[in-house]
Formats: C-alpha cells, structure tokens, sequence
C-alpha cells in the first residue's frame, strides 16, 4: 500500500542542524553552517536583559542569535539608543607602513544615522543592516554586519566611496530597505493589529490620559523614595499601597481622569502592573542618563565607585560621575548601581566598562578615579586602578581624602595605648546605659530633671531648639565625626549619665549588671577619663570641619589641601598652646562633677609594670602632658603628615597654581605648565604646549589684576568665573588646565545600607535610585516625551 505524503513532506530542510549544548543551561546552541562556512550560535532563551545589551558592534552578538519572540524588543532597544559613535582622541591606524590610515569621527556627521565604529576590532558597521539584513554567502555583502568594515581608504575616494555605496543610489538597496523597516518597526500606528483595531482619536486620547496618570504617580512616588507597592492591592483591602492609592486621589479630583482608570479602563490596558512601573522608571533613568551623557559629551570625566554588600548579602556597586559641565560648575551624578558577583578588580571593572558603554562613554576619557582604601581598588598591581591605568594611562587615582583622614585619625588615635583604652571604656559606658528601654528612660528623666534644675538657677539659656533631651550616641568604626558626637553627647549628659549607673548598681538583681555599671562609673569620674575626655572632644573639633568639607561634593581638591593645611597648623598651634587652657576646662568640670582633682607636682605612682615610671622626679603633670597630651597629638599629626605625601599629591600641589588665592599671591607659571607637561601630556597637542605657556602670561597680565579676579576664593570660583566672563573662550587652554584639575575627586560617596534592596531587583532599585538623587535632571522630562519612549520600548496593545 502507498504511503500518502504528510503535509510536512512538501518542506525539505536547506541544511542539517546540530544540536549542542554549552555550560549555560539556558542556552541551546544550534549550528549550521551557512554559505559562508561559519556557524550561527542561536539562542533559546527568552529572558534577554534589555538595559545591558552589548553596544559594541564589534563584540555583540548577531540579531538572528536572540530568540525569535525577543528581536523586535532588542531592535527597538538599539533604535531608541542609537548607532554607537565613540569619540576618541586618536584613532588606532592600520594598513600599509608607507600609507597607514585610521578612521575619523566626521564620518559620524556626514553618515549620523546608521554608522557604527568598534574601538575593540578598529572597524566599521551599520546598525539598520545589523538589525533587518541576513547574513549573506557573499563575502562582500557582510561587511557592515558580520565582519566590520576596515578600508579606510576607499573612504576618502570621493567618487566610490564605501560608505555611500553601501547606502547605493537605488530607493530598494539593502541599506534604505532596512532603514525604512526600521521606521516602520517604530511607527506602531502603522502595523497591522493598529489598523484593524481602527482606534479613534478619543481612544488615543484617552489612553494617553490613562498612562499620564500612572507616570505622574510614578514620578511622585519614586521623588519622595516611597514604595510602590503593598502586599494586598484587592478591591477590598483597606490599604492598596501608595500607587494605587495615588490613583484613587487623582481620580477623585480630576474627572478626566476618573473617567479613564481603575475600573473606567479597557480589560486589556489598566497600565497598573509592576512590570509598567518598572518600565516607566526606565524611560526616566534612561533618559536621565542620556541627558548626562549629553553633558559630558567628548569632556573628560572621572568615575567614583564605592561598592557594599547589601542585607541580602549581594554584593552592590555604585557609580558617579563627576564632569565640569559646560557653566564650568562642578557636577557628581549618580549613574548606576551595579550587582557584582565578587569584588575582584577584575569584576569591577569588566562592571564599569559595561555601563560607561552601554551609555556611549569613552573609558579613555577618564581622567580620574576615586575609590577607598580597600586594597583591591588601591593595588599598584593587581587593583581596580592599575587596570583602569592599563587603558589610560593618565586616569590618576585619588584615594577618597575624607575616607583617608577618618582612617589617619582613628588609627592614630588608637596607636596611644591611653587613649585606646579611653574608647574602650566609652564604647562601654554606652552599651550599658543604651542596653534597653529601662535605663534610656531614666537617662532621659535625669537629664530632664537636671536641665529644669540648671534654667531655675539661671545657668541654663532658653529659646526655641535649646536644651533638647538626646541619648549616648555610639561611635561607628569609620566614621571620626561618630566618635566626636558619642564624646560630646557623654559632655552633655554626664551627670545624668552618672545617676543612671549609680541606679544599677543598687537596684538592679544580676551581679553582671551590677558589676559591669560599677566598672563603668569607677572608670568615668576617674580624672584621666576626664582629662582624655576633654583633650579628644577639642581635637576632634578641629580635624571634624575638615572631615565635613572633604565630604562635600561641591568642594574642590585644591580648597580641600588648603583646609588639610589649616588643619595641621591649629592641631599644633594645640600642641603649643593648649595645654594650659585644657587644664583649666578639666578643673573646672571635676569642681562641677564632684571628681578628685589630681596635684599635677605629685609623684606619679605607676601602675604594675610600668618600672620606668618609678623614679623620683617623675610627676603627674608630666604623665598626663608627655604619655598622654603630646602623644595624642603627636600621633595624629604624624599620620596627617604621611597620609597626604604620594604623588597625587604633587599633582595637588602643582594644580595649586591655579587656586585665585594662591594666583593673588605669586602667579606660577612654571608650575602650571609643569601641570601639563607632567600630568596631563596626552590631552594637549604638540603645538599646543607651546602655546599654553604664551596664553598664561597672557593670562596673568589681562585677568590676574582684575578686581573681581581678586573676590575669587576657589577654582571652582575661577571655572564658572571664565565661563561667565566669556575668558574660557579666548584663554581655552588655561581653561582645559582649570577643567583637568577641578575634575579629580575628592571624596567617595556613601551608600546607604537598608533593608529594603533585598526585595527589589537590581535594575528597579537601580533606576528608582536615579530617579530619587537626580531629581533636578528628571523632572525636566515633560510626561508627553516619557509616553513616547514607554511606547517605543516594545509592541503595545493600545495606540497612544
């Protein structure tokens, strides 16, 4: 009997697939070889990230790699992002040795809409070709898709030239097919399920309307840092959470509104779901990052990362910016938090390369870099800033100053055994008195008590925010200006504090309590507690000004060495003078406190092991002034000194020239183009270097003498000043020199650690995040233009 043929038997398959597998699981290789003889890898897995899609064209994989149901969303991705055109300094050349040629960035001008340049292959592409065009079996023909485009000089030939014959002269070549497909991909008004549809133009309006709704309560939401959701968003629930409940409020007021959400809107498009709050968040960071982007344009930047792990134990690491924008003020956006595996140097790199590319930023215009102390970000081999130097040599690498001054004090104030002990009496101290709600109650009842006393015999002032009740507050590991607020919040409290322990000790039933609170109370009305009490609160107040300023963004690295000066001269002008005064403070709060005031001309009796401080001429005074006063300050002065001496600072030194201050004073000329010559080579030209020395003395002739040059006080005064006055355009190189310096970091950021980022996912945290810090740049974006780039993200059920 015959066989009938199956429907399936009229459709013989062109090649035989293999399938094999790799080590990812969600991945199914499928190879089979084309005309050209290599093999296309093509993937099964649906799930495709779409915010760290590969820019590179030399490096990302082909369209017809990503699963079928997935392309359109990735084309629409490279659309909205456009070709990849990084600008660099200097192009790498190829060809023969006689006649060596390299790209050059105006082609990007003259071919804006399609040209693609690989700084990893050193080759040209086309992005509408790479998004609709197949592969072909002509060598010929893949050039701009599989290959990369390399014949530099075919460019110049004006009558053949290969970028004009790939777009060809014909209306149906490749090229214009697949632009004109790439409209026709992004006009959705145009495909087939929108036409058959036939919406109105009420229906386009009020969908609109619907969406404006959900992206002004995004927007409110994500400003105030509140969240989005609740557990139970049913009808019946008595809380919704914040966006549904947002809702209801705007469709109470507005009846437009009402009209068109909630219940009012169409089964298939209530545009209430997480995945559209999550979207909407990321036409906001995108656009957001754009906009930065935009600002630094071909400038150079410098990048901060600081990186933490998180409650959920994920390792998190955060970048900023910082840029002179085109005011010539100083700017530091927030640009991403990245999840990292581990914190290898490797994998923090291989993270910050994927975001500065992905957002056409140029790792070779980095000039800076500005992490902790950690050594794997500070190793001069294997660190996160050798590898950075390894692709630009001239990204210098300033190790946060205010992270380096709390690690100089608080390691220095512990080198002294006395006043070690002193931190560890204290930290004491707080943990028995905060150790539960009892003993902070009587803590803040004494304390109340004590300041009603003090206004009736009129030793205490009164007024609006005075004489607030407060607890003991504990001094954190890193953070100098913790330990300067614990020592002063026990100053303030002390008497109070006093009566709380002498309340444990005779009412409270464990031995432990009671023991430990008399150990407590012994050691703090001893006059050596008291005498390093004093001495630290008035050192910490000197050195804390500065720890504030290196912590503030807005503050230049030339101001911040001024202020470590500063800081070193009053520290010894302490040294000099300051004992006296310190002794007269101590003796006066032991008389107020009760506490035994030592005869500083008594024999000082040493304690067990101390045999060298069993001789006769050995006083007190010289105990508490030489073991205890001097070695203090000494240490921390020493470590001031050594922490702020390695080659950034040189470089800190030289950009001093610059500061109007030090300009009022002496103009070195000299040392400004040192500056350049030393540091910053690569960013002037040959004949560039010549004459910035001519602009300068130009310079210190027509703008130094000027009055209002004198009212300068920083370089950021100077930059904005020369943008202001128009100087940056007629001395440019003088200003580049003034953009280089002011552009190194000063201080890191900090990431606040909650409990909140366990529950979210790194991208909605991460664009919430932009969208909270940089709220100045996000609240510019009109609701219209973040409508459009919702609906140019994917295919939509509705037309807006």
């Amino acid at each position: 009997m015959k066989t009938q043929p199956k429907i399936d038997g009229f459709f013989k398959r062109k090649h035989t697939e293999v399938t094999s597998s790799i080590p990812d699981s969600n991945i199914e290789t499928v190879a089979s070889e084309n005309r050209s003889g290599s093999p296309r890898i093509k993937t099964t897995d649906n799930e495709v990230d779409i915010s760290t899609l590969e820019r590179d064209p030399g490096l990302r994989p082909q369209i017809w790699n990503y699963h079928v149901n997935k392309r359109d969303e990735i084309r629409r991705a490279y659309i909205n992002v456009g070709p990849y055109q990084p600008i660099l300094s200097k192009y790498p050349k190829s060809g023969s040795v006689t006649h060596q040629r390299s790209f050059q960035s105006s082609w990007f001008k003259l071919f804006a809409s399609w040209l693609e340049y690989s700084p990893v292959k050193d080759v040209a592409f086309c992005l509408p070709c790479y998004l609709f065009n197949k592969p072909s079996g002509h060598t010929g023909k893949n050039a701009f898709t599989l290959e990369g485009f390399q014949s530099w000089k075919k460019v110049r030939d004006v009558k053949n030239c290969s970028f004009l014959n790939h777009e060809g002269k014909d209306p149906n070549s490749p090229h214009k097919i697949a632009e004109i497909s790439c409209l026709d991909l992004m006009n959705q008004s145009q495909h087939i399920q929108k036409v058959v549809e036939n919406y109105s133009s009420q229906q386009i309006v009020d969908n609109r309307l619907r969406l404006k709704a959900t992206i002004e309560a995004v927007r409110w939401l994500a400003f105030q840092g509140c969240a989005f959701r609740c557990h139970d968003e049913k009808k019946n629930s008595i809380n919704r959470g914040n966006f549904l409940q947002m809702l209801e409020i705007l469709a109470a007021y507005i009846e437009k509104v009402d009209g068109v959400i909630l219940d009012k809107a169409p089964k298939n498009s209530f545009y209430t779901s997480p995945q559209i709050q999550k979207e909407i968040l990321h036409v906001f960071s995108t656009k957001v990052k754009k906009a930065i982007c935009e600002e630094i344009g071909e400038s150079k930047f410098c990048i901060i990362v600081d990186e933490v792990r998180d409650e959920s134990k994920r390792e998190q690491m955060a970048i900023v910016l910082r840029f002179v924008d085109k005011e010539g003020l100083t700017q530091e956006p927030f640009f991403g938090l990245v999840h990292v595996s581990d914190t290898e140097a490797l994998t923090l790199k291989k993270g910050i390369c994927s975001i500065l590319s992905h957002n056409s930023l140029n790792i070779q215009n980095i000039i800076g870099q500005g992490y902790d102390g950690a050594s794997n970000k500070r190793g001069e081999w294997n660190g996160l800033q050798a590898l950075i130097l390894n692709d630009c040599s001239y990204a210098y690498y300033v190790h946060c100053l205010a992270h380096r001054l709390q690690l100089a004090l608080i390691a220095s104030s512990r080198e002294v055994i006395h006043v070690h002990h002193f931190f560890t009496k204290l930290t004491s101290i707080v943990n028995i008195v905060g150790a539960s709600c009892k003993p902070n109650d009587e803590l803040k009842n004494a304390q109340a008590a004590e300041i009603e006393n003090m206004i009736a015999i009129d030793e205490l002032e009164t007024g609006k925010g005075m004489n607030q009740i407060g607890t003991l507050q504990r001094a954190g590991d890193t953070r100098w200006g913790s330990h300067l607020k614990s020592i002063t919040s026990l100053v303030n409290m002390f008497s109070a504090t006093c009566t709380v322990l002498i309340n444990i000790i005779d009412n409270r039933t464990t031995y432990s309590q009671r023991g430990d609170a008399d150990a407590a109370y012994e050691a703090m009305t001893s006059y050596e507690f008291v005498i390093i009490l004093h001495l630290m609160k008035e050192l910490m107040e000197i050195t804390n000004d500065l720890c504030q300023a290196l912590q503030c963004q807005s503050q230049d690295i030339i101001n911040a060495m001024n202020l470590v000066s500063s800081t070193k001269a009053l520290i010894q002008e302490l040294r000099d003078d300051g004992w006296d005064s310190l002794l007269t403070k101590v003796n006066s709060f032991c008389e107020a406190w009760n506490i035994d005031i030592l005869d500083m001309n008594a024999r000082y009796v040493a304690r067990r092991g101390r045999a060298r401080h069993e001789q006769d001429d050995f006083t007190i005074k010289h105990y508490y002034m030489i073991d205890i006063f001097y070695a203090a300050i000494d240490s921390q002065l020493q470590e001031l000194n050594s922490r702020y001496s390695d080659q950034t600072t040189e470089l800190l030194i030289l950009g001093s020239a610059l500061d109007p201050r030090e300009v009022n004073k002496s103009f070195r000329i000299d040392d400004i183009c040192q500056l350049e010559d030393k540091f910053y080579l690569q960013d002037f030209e040959d004949h560039e270097k010549i004459g910035l020395r001519r602009q300068v003395q130009h310079f210190e002739s027509d703008v130094v003498r000027l009055p209002e040059f004198k009212n300068l006080s920083t370089i950021s005064d100077l930059s904005q000043w020369m943008v202001t006055t128009r100087r940056s355009t007629t001395y440019p190189l003088v200003y580049r020199v003034v953009v280089l310096v002011l552009t190194l970091p000063v201080s890191t950021m900090c990431v606040v650690k909650t409990r909140l980022p366990n529950k979210m996912e790194d991208e909605f945290l991460t664009n919430s995040l932009i969208m909270y810090i940089e709220r100045e740049i996000a609240e510019k974006f009109s609701t219209d233009s973040i409508i459009d780039g919702f609906r140019d993200m994917k295919e939509r059920r509705v037309l807006f």
